[in-house]
């Protein structure tokens, strides 16, 4: 029988701000693709699973804004270096024989589009993170972000495993302290003018 829990987590002292987070447990892979039809053509949520375990994620209004500065990024790093991006967001990655489903915050394909993304980026404002590491690697996405807090996590599938560094394999060796810096300022910032600035760091 599937069991239900439902947890807010708060951002800092914004009590206004809140990822919720419904987990259910023992869900059945038909019941899993069930939820996926019924929000289909919704953006209002992220859906993941593994082993039976469910989880519906609704992201606050920090959370997007982070999302969206880091998507800002990487697409004005891609055209800076001339690299070929597709972004497929919050497609949903799932395989059934492994009894796993993600979706991203973000994702993209480069120099081609491929039926995985070569980088996911997940924005955490609560737990999972060891979690969500798993779920990729049962994926086999090569590459993945977490922003949690202020600072910025990359994980390299090598050999099966997840391994941490201090740069992106994907983006010419995009340094995560260079990152940090400016996502680190998406909540105050003005987005355009903080582009801007990366766009000038990156190109000296």
């Amino acid at each position: 029988m599937t069991q239900l829990k439902f947890i807010d987590f708060i951002e800092g002292d914004d009590l206004q701000q809140k990822d919720k987070l419904l987990i259910c447990s023992n869900t059945s892979w038909d019941e899993y693709e069930a939820i996926l039809q019924e929000n289909a053509n919704s953006s209002a949520y992220r859906i993941s699973f593994i082993n039976g375990v469910l989880k519906i994620m609704s992201p606050s209004r920090s959370h997007e804004i982070i999302k969206d500065f880091i998507y800002l990024l990487i697409v004005a790093y891609c055209d800076a270096i001339e690299l070929d991006y597709y972004s497929i967001g919050s497609t949903t990655l799932k395989q059934k024989d492994k009894s796993v489903g993600k979706e991203p915050d973000v994702s993209f394909c480069f120099n081609s589009l491929k039926q995985l993304p070569d980088l996911a980026v997940e924005v955490v404002f609560s737990s999972g993170r060891i979690e969500d590491l798993e779920k990729y690697q049962k994926l086999g996405v090569q590459e993945v972000w977490f922003w949690i807090g202020d600072r910025l996590e990359i994980y390299t599938l090598i050999d099966d495993s997840y391994q941490q560094q201090n740069s992106s394999h994907n983006l010419s060796n995009l340094d995560s302290k260079l990152l940090e810096k400016y996502i680190a300022q998406a909540l105050t910032g003005n987005p355009r003018m903080l582009k801007k600035s990366f766009l000038q760091e990156i190109m000296n």
